[in-house]
């Protein structure tokens, strides 16, 4: 009897991932087939794209004094977040495929865990810009009023809300314990705790288009009622400006996380039934390319980041350039004129990037 309880306990954590994917029908290929070869392929492409440029953003704003403030402070950990996604991406395309079979459950849950932390932090981000923005142009603010120990507490906020976030499915809320909750997409999650982490994200997104739907329309009749003291040209191009930035960011996060998050609802709604396995690693690869789209729409449209990109290209180049001539044995004594380079090397291990012309500080357009 005692042997029979056993083996009908609700609670057998004996069983591997190769079973958990058996039981939902996901099938984990013997070898490498052309999709497997696309995805990661892409998978892969995109990591390296997400690292790179998200690293010149962190880079960027700690080289620049003009970006240390609040809403510079959250785009920084924005690309840290983004940035992590990318890695974290990068290591789920190493361990998928065949590789599959090999993992054990904790390895398994790391690999999901990384996804969701990254993932999250980048969506709680996303939000805190947003709160940011509506703080301070709702004020008319350049930046909010927000001190260095609020922003930090923000950002150490957003990262434990994300690390819980991760670590939710591995504690307790998986499917471990009632197999027939078992999510077709993540065979080891909970459908229940799916279908919980999309509405929370579709409740996030809700919040970030009502505070940018008030900015839009608080700027609007702003514009408007100042149209009678100012150029009416310059306020049609403001409100067109601000409708360009709010639709690049609403635009970015539905193409982005739509896919993925209704892929989610379907998983854990219907189950086998909504055949997610087919698509569910296409839409993985678009909710991860919105980590790219982030740096592009937040910190590219910023004229003094562009700048800073450039100062930081610039002295990479003369680097590499001065490495060169080092090895080469024929000296060359006829460097670039240093309006041209925009660099000045003050010593054989260091070069500084200027600029003939004073730079202008620029209100972010987020």
């Amino acid at each position: 009897m005692a042997m029979e309880s056993s083996v009908w306990s609700p609670c057998d954590y004996s069983h591997n991932v190769t079973f958990f994917y058996n039981l939902v029908g996901k099938k984990i290929s013997e070898t490498w087939s052309p999709r497997d070869f696309f995805v990661i392929g892409l998978g892969l492409t995109v990591c390296l794209i997400v690292v790179l440029a998200n690293l010149m953003v962190m880079v960027a704003i700690f080289m620049n004094h003009r970006f240390h403030f609040p809403i510079y402070y959250l785009l920084g950990n924005m690309a840290a977040a983004d940035l992590f996604a990318g890695i974290a991406y990068a290591n789920l395309m190493l361990n998928t495929g065949p590789w599959t079979r090999t993992l054990t459950k904790e390895q398994w849950y790391i690999r999901g865990a990384l996804i969701d932390i990254s993932l999250t932090a980048s969506v709680a981000n996303l939000l805190a810009v947003a709160v940011e923005r509506h703080q301070s142009i709702i004020t008319m603010q350049l930046h909010s009023k927000m001190t260095k120990r609020r922003v930090v507490l923000l950002i150490v906020g957003i990262w434990a809300v994300s690390t819980m976030m991760g670590l939710v499915p591995s504690t307790f809320w998986n499917c471990e314990c009632d197999l027939a909750d078992c999510s077709t997409v993540a065979p080891l999650y909970s459908r229940r705790f799916l279908i919980f982490w999309a509405v929370l994200n579709l409740f996030t997104f809700l919040i970030m288009v009502a505070m940018y739907t008030r900015i839009f329309v608080y700027v609007r009749y702003q514009t408007c009622y100042a149209a009678q003291h100012t150029s009416e040209t310059w306020h049609r191009q403001t409100v067109i400006n601000l409708m360009k930035t709010i639709s690049m960011v609403l635009g970015a996060f539905v193409i982005c996380w739509m896919p993925g998050l209704v892929t989610l609802l379907l998983d854990g709604l219907l189950g086998k039934a909504s055949h997610a396995n087919a698509y569910e690693k296409f839409c993985l690869v678009i909710a991860e390319c919105n980590s790219l789209v982030n740096p592009i729409i937040y910190s590219l449209r910023d004229d003094e980041m562009r700048r800073t990109f450039k100062k930081i290209l610039c002295c990479l180049c003369r680097r590499g350039g001065d490495q060169q001539r080092e090895l080469s044995p024929v000296e060359v004594d006829s460097p670039l004129p240093e309006e041209t380079l925009g660099c000045v090397e003050k010593s054989e291990d260091q070069a500084v990037c200027t600029n003939s012309k004073e730079d202008s500080w620029t209100l972010p357009v987020v």
